[in-house]
């Protein structure tokens, strides 16, 4: 499958809502280069790190990245991430400062022991497995005001769309078409 039919293909499902935005959060630290991609692409973007950061840990930082569809930034994300686990992709009505604040309040978990460890949920890889074990609160947190997250399954020609309902998590699997 080429990158276009991939771009195309997952495009379909992300951007088939109207009036709903459509993020990414990235993997600074799995995307070589996000930072001058950012900046030459110029789209709405913020880091999900607080504060001035230094240039190595803005390297490394995620970013939640407002998607245009049919943008150079996005068909490049789309097409060249896909299947590289360098992010998800969030479907809400929130604009980015709530999504900011959102997506910030979960970025750190305690452990059994109250040690404060970094929750890589950005990463398909960690939200494939960790959303099934959630109960109907957890959901409630993760999902907050997110309609439906979307990201590449193990396998990469297929994408998952988790939604909740009645407080149950709902997945879908979406097959990736040739155009």
């Amino acid at each position: 499958m080429t990158a276009e039919d991939i771009v195309q293909s997952i495009s379909e499902p992300l951007f088939s809502k109207e009036e709903t935005n459509v993020y990414a959060v990235l993997d600074g630290a799995s995307i070589p280069d996000l930072l001058a991609r950012l900046d030459h692409c110029e789209p709405e973007y913020v880091c999900l790190y607080r504060g001035e950061l230094a240039p190595d840990m803005a390297e490394v930082a995620p970013y939640l990245v407002r998607l245009e569809p049919q943008s150079e930034f996005t068909d490049w994300v789309l097409g060249q991430g896909w299947g590289q686990h360098w992010g998800i992709f969030a479907i809400s009505h929130a604009g980015i400062r709530e999504m900011r604040q959102h997506l910030r309040s979960f970025l750190t978990v305690y452990d059994s022991e109250g040690k404060p460890l970094l929750f890589r949920y950005y990463d398909p890889r960690v939200l494939r497995v960790y959303l099934p074990t959630c109960n109907a609160e957890e959901l409630a947190t993760v999902f907050g005001p997110i309609e439906c997250y979307m990201f590449e399954d193990e396998n990469p020609n297929a994408a998952l769309r988790f939604r909740v309902s009645s407080g149950s998590l709902q997945q879908e699997e979406l097959r990736l078409t040739q155009a």
